[in-house]
């Protein structure tokens, strides 16, 4: 059949792409076109992704499927090859979903708005293609070319500081992928023959310890600066506080995710030796994260640092997972990237919603807004609950996950899990304080004096308990500039909480997807475990040992080096 023979993966990555070049030649004076022209481009996007998937998808296989090669630079070996299993499926759904809505949040932008939109299309396409690629120089170069319209995007349509929180995303993220080119070209060159960079290909090489345990450490700090792993995290609350609500949306609900995939994806399916000395080491970052981020959310008066912060600290419970060595905690750890996806885009998006009506990211200048907002007020709550992981929410059920997978974890001893567990616990008692504070400060009244005066703005003849005081500014209810969220803006976060209700009540919907995946990917894990513990039975016993490397392993690694 024609639909057998489809490519369907090629056209779900290009068709934004190739629908952003002719963006230019759109006529159009107001913007209003090419809004609806990016709007219906990502609908059929995802739509389209969502029928090949659908149609053509077995989710109980953990091999590659949907598989497309076409022959690029053969002198290099680079082939536009690429593919999905369990482990990419999910993530370019939620890609989808939250560009999509992403793009249908910016509707009130008249700044540039070709521009604009022709931007979040190529960045669309980009994420996507970092999920779908098989070859190892395509996840780079798609890697790579998300950088640039995210650095635009912040740059242009940002707040003050946005030049230096652009340059630092830049610079950071720019900096760190390098490690990734170094290591496709170390794994593609490594043992003679032909050049390959394709993923699996490369799974069956095996690699001295020596050399893993660069590679691992190198493509570490790649993709924990995208995850936002203490201590590469800092250009993440510069880049939220500074970027418009749509791309802070992206920002959190995909490019976060961009370094869990990777870890997964490279670090434990391609160097799954070198995870067994490396995971206690995530671990430990994992609890850092968790509470480091919790604690700095305290200090943040500006809301979408606030939770800029605790999207670190969430990032924690992905690292904890993929360190547990267990079926569930890898399973965890991909639920809670699909969970925070949908929680910190509606979080950052209600977050914009605010912004927009009082013109301050400040929360102790917004006391009681809520009097006038009862919307956003209803809908910021119920995304903060499902942030602190309220049963019946997305985020209870990745978190849950995580802890029993750690917990029941066979490989480490009885005190670290104990520890660990703990430590983490305090950050998800953390998580409310904060959560709840923030809606306090924001919706209810601050108790303090009101410092408006009430004379001003033709509220003379009002009685001072109809106004509503917002900072230095009192108005009434009924005649309010502070407006409560528009049709648009409900059906946006009403999109994101059916989906965060729909998994924490039936967390199969999402967890069948990549179950026989992530279960394939702990097996090789701990098979590799199993063959490093017969040599060293008490690796883990007198703290983290740096690994003895034997010297015949040493000269390969010397000799890809040179």
């Amino acid at each position: 059949m024609i639909a057998d023979r489809f490519p369907w993966l090629t056209a779900i990555v290009l068709l934004p792409l190739v629908a952003s070049l002719l963006i230019p030649a759109l006529p159009d004076k107001d913007g209003t076109r090419v809004r609806w022209y990016a709007l219906g481009v990502g609908i059929a996007d995802f739509v389209l992704m969502c029928y090949a998937f659908w149609k053509h998808y077995d989710a109980t296989s953990a091999s590659f499927q949907l598989m497309e090669n076409y022959a690029w630079m053969p002198q290099l070996g680079l082939n536009w090859s690429v593919s999905v299993d369990g482990l990419s499926v999910p993530l370019v759904l939620l890609a989808g979903f939250v560009t999509t809505l992403s793009m249908f949040s910016a509707w009130r932008v008249d700044r540039r708005p070709k521009l604009f939109y022709f931007l979040m299309l190529v960045l669309y396409s980009a994420q996507i293609g970092v999920f779908v690629a098989q070859d190892l120089l395509l996840f780079f170069i798609m890697w790579e070319v998300e950088l640039i319209p995210v650095y635009l995007l912040v740059c242009i349509w940002g707040g003050q500081k946005r030049r230096y929180a652009a340059t630092k995303f830049l610079l950071y993220t720019a900096a760190a992928s390098i490690f990734i080119l170094v290591a496709a070209l170390a794994m593609a060159l490594y043992g003679g023959g032909n050049i390959t960079f394709d993923i699996a290909a490369l799974g069956m090489k095996e690699f001295p310890l020596g050399l893993e345990l660069l590679l691992y450490a190198g493509l570490l700090i790649a993709f924990g600066v995208k995850l936002a792993i203490f201590p590469l995290h800092t250009w993440l609350p510069d880049a939220h506080g500074e970027a418009s609500a749509p791309v802070s949306m992206i920002l959190a609900g995909v490019l976060l995710k961009m370094g869990g995939y990777g870890l997964i994806r490279l670090n434990l399916e391609l160097l799954p030796d070198a995870h067994v000395y490396f995971a206690p080491v995530l671990a430990i970052l994992g609890v850092v994260n968790i509470i480091y981020g919790a604690l700095n959310s305290f200090a943040q008066s500006n809301m979408k640092r606030r939770l800029a912060y605790s999207s670190i600290s969430h990032m924690g419970f992905v690292l904890l997972g993929i360190a547990s060595f267990t079926d569930l905690g890898i399973n965890g750890a991909m639920l809670q990237m699909i969970s925070h996806g949908l929680i910190a885009s509606v979080l950052f998006f209600l977050a914009g919603v605010t912004y927009d009506r009082t013109h301050t990211m400040a929360m102790d200048s917004m006391g009681g807004i809520g009097q006038a907002m009862p919307k956003v007020f209803a809908l910021f709550t119920i995304g903060a609950m499902a942030s602190l992981a309220l049963p019946g929410m997305s985020g209870f059920a990745g978190e849950l996950a995580v802890f029993v997978g750690l917990t029941t974890s066979d490989i480490y001893s009885s005190t670290f899990c104990t520890v660990t567990v703990f430590l983490a616990a305090v950050g998800v008692i953390l998580t409310p304080i904060y959560l709840l504070s923030m809606l306090r400060q924001v919706f209810y009244g601050t108790g303090a004096e009101l410092t408006c005066n009430l004379t001003d703005g033709g509220l003379q003849n009002q009685e001072a308990e109809e106004a509503v005081c917002f900072g230095t500014d009192c108005v009434v209810p009924t005649e309010a500039v502070y407006r409560d969220a528009s049709p648009r803006e409900v059906f946006i976060a009403a999109c994101f909480i059916v989906l965060i209700i729909g998994i924490g009540f039936y967390p199969k919907v999402a967890m069948q997807m990549y179950d026989v995946k992530t279960v394939a990917v702990n097996a090789q894990v701990r098979q590799s475990y199993t063959v490093i513990s017969q040599s060293n039975p008490r690796i883990y016993a007198n703290g983290f040992l740096a690994p003895k490397i034997a010297e015949a392993e040493v000269a390969p690694v010397l000799a890809t080096m040179k």
